[in-house]
């Protein structure tokens, strides 16, 4: 059966090349985690947060004469619209003394009216909310399959679950390259991330599992085909859908707060990891499995009968 539609690019012909490189990046990735590690935050490593807000404007620098004046060591960070917002991080749990000593100098010079909010994480508290992590992230992984497992078949289950994967393993491995902070917001960001990319997927695989149910594919080249068309006629849905979500989370990164700058940045790179795993990974993927199931049958029909 041929397809009217007009296949610009051979996704599957070229599927070796996506991965390669895919495996490539998932080298350096290992290597970056193995080396560098995790720039971890506040919430998952002991330590104090204290946000101030002030009644005008702060440099950093006059932070920071403060802290040294206190005998800290610590370089904060300034956010906020007009720099009225101060997020100090320490890498220890601070005792109640040594947090108002902090308040009151920040009080004496930024004014009576500043606000403080202090969150103090224990090492416990840190290793728990760790480990819940990696299990909200397997559990979320597992049920997705499931759901895939149950509206289509296994092969497109493990493409997705593979793919998926894939993307919130790219973006960690690009926050421990840049030595970015992970903190609970990362963590809400891969968790999205999983949302978007399995609803990319699953348009392409619903287009691929329609246009099997009408054509037959006989031999290596109709599936290539059929997993071609189906990749082309859903890529105009795929990319509105992530360019929309896209355009928003660039003009959050861009013009946010410092609190939820990172966040944006993690979803912005799901969402080009994920665009990308859907069309060049996750469907070469199940046209690799459906594949070797053909190749069976054939092969089966070959023995001699005894």
């Amino acid at each position: 059966m041929r397809f009217d539609t007009n296949i610009r690019y051979d996704f599957i012909g070229n599927r070796k090349k996506f991965f390669a490189f895919s495996i490539i990046l998932v080298a350096v990735g290992i290597l970056s985690l193995l080396i560098f590690r995790l720039n971890l935050g506040i919430d998952f490593k002991a330590g104090t947060t204290m946000d101030t807000a002030t009644d005008h404007a702060v440099e950093q620098q006059e932070v920071i004469s403060i802290l040294k004046e206190l005998g800290y060591s610590e370089i904060p960070t300034v956010g906020g619209a007009n720099n009225d917002r101060i997020s100090v991080r320490f890498g220890e749990e601070l005792a109640s003394e040594k947090i108002r000593e902090i308040q009151t100098a920040f009080k004496a010079e930024f004014g009576e009216g500043s606000s403080f909010e202090v969150n103090v994480v224990s090492a416990d508290m840190a290793r728990e909310l760790a480990i819940k992590t990696i299990w909200a992230i397997l559990a979320a992984s597992v049920l997705i399959m499931l759901y895939v497992m149950i509206r289509f078949e296994w092969r497109f289950a493990l493409s997705a679950n593979i793919a998926i994967l894939y993307d919130c393993f790219v973006v960690v491995a690009v926050f421990s390259m840049f030595r970015l902070e992970v903190d609970l917001p990362f963590i809400a960001a891969v968790l999205t991330t999983l949302g978007y990319s399995i609803n990319d997927k699953i348009v392409i695989f619903d287009r691929i599992r329609e246009n099997l149910r009408f054509s037959s594919t006989k031999n290596d080249k109709q599936l290539t085909e059929l997993v071609n068309a189906s990749i082309w006629q859903t890529m105009a849905r795929n990319l509105y859908t992530v360019l929309t979500v896209m355009i928003v989370t660039v003009f959050i990164f861009l013009f946010g707060s410092e609190s939820i700058r990172l966040f944006s940045l993690a979803i912005l790179i799901g969402l080009i990891s994920g665009a990308y795993s859907t069309v060049c990974i996750a469907s070469s993927l199940w046209y690799e499995f459906k594949k070797r199931e053909k190749k069976k049958p054939a092969s089966a029909a070959k023995q001699p009968t005894v």
